[in-house]
């Protein structure tokens, strides 16, 4: 039987912005995973960097269309699919828009400033945020002291914030972080290999700069339903129906990382990072 989230964690989810559920995958199958990601050339080839505000570089790859490679088959699972269907708001098929592998190195892994995943995507021109969701499965440890992401409970219903630009990251107008702050729960979210965090687009998160020898990777996957258009973004996956795969495909895989043909994010291509215009109005310091 799959683990799918159950009617207590999705309402759970709808209430707070998040629902962390503890060893989603496997030891065994997070060792497999992470031991193709450390040593895989293409990712590293592909990976781009974003400077936080004090020019420390966050590194992340990202792809649009899930394959047949074992970071595809930890996306298409049935556990993952069939949980997010139950989170999205929409009887329509679930999709897959994109996968990101974080890798925040020791000591050099910049910050992520405050901002919800839909003040990026608002410039992708998804209609309904309530039909995206993304799912974060821990690769390692995640704790304050490797810059675990942090989370304003319940700051998904205060709807989509304003969003300018803090660095080459898009961070959210902090006069309305810092009343969030003042009004809802601040929390770490600090978690072991194979744990996932569900949470909202619009819940407000960042992350600290990675300070300790410890590395912080992570694979975040990010899922909308085929009802939800985006009027300005080229990528397929958004549009397509996701290939389910059984929970033990990834096991039953051979060790195969990423392909060179894999439809990589290119940040000049990259609709939330183009400048609109009103970004300079928004005070994100």
């Amino acid at each position: 039987m799959a683990r799918v989230l159950s009617d207590k964690e999705v309402h759970s989810y709808q209430q707070e912005g998040f629902i962390i559920i503890k060893n989603f995958f496997s030891k065994e199958e997070i060792d497999k995973l992470y031991k193709v990601a450390t040593g895989d050339q293409v990712m590293k080839e592909n990976a781009v960097d974003l400077n936080d505000q004090t020019g420390k570089k966050t590194r992340l790859t990202l792809w649009f269309k899930p394959g047949d490679d074992i970071y595809s088959l930890l996306v298409r699972s049935k556990r993952m699919v069939k949980s997010v269907e139950k989170l999205l708001d929409s009887p329509s098929p679930v999709c897959h828009f994109h996968s990101k592998l974080m890798q925040k190195e020791p000591k050099v892994g910049g910050a992520w400033e405050w901002h919800q995943d839909y003040g990026y995507w608002y410039k992708n021109q998804f209609l309904y945020p309530e039909q995206l969701t993304s799912v974060m499965i821990a690769l390692t440890e995640a704790n304050k002291a490797n810059g675990c992401l942090q989370i304003i409970r319940g700051s998904h219903k205060m709807g989509r914030v304003n969003h300018g630009f803090t660095g080459e990251q898009v961070g959210a107008d902090m006069v309305m972080v810092d009343h969030a702050l003042a009004t809802l729960e601040h929390m770490y979210v600090e978690l072991q290999p194979g744990d996932a965090l569900f949470f909202h687009p619009n819940l407000l998160h960042r992350s600290e700069a990675n300070t300790s020898d410890k590395p912080r990777w992570s694979l975040i996957s990010c899922y909308n339903s085929l009802s939800n258009p985006a009027y300005n973004d080229d990528s397929l996956g958004w549009r397509e129906p996701i290939s389910m795969v059984d929970d033990d495909a990834l096991m039953k895989a051979a060790a195969v990382g990423a392909s060179s043909q894999s439809d990589f994010l290119k940040k000049e291509k990259d609709p939330a990072l183009k400048e609109t215009g009103w970004e300079k109005e928004v005070v994100t310091k």
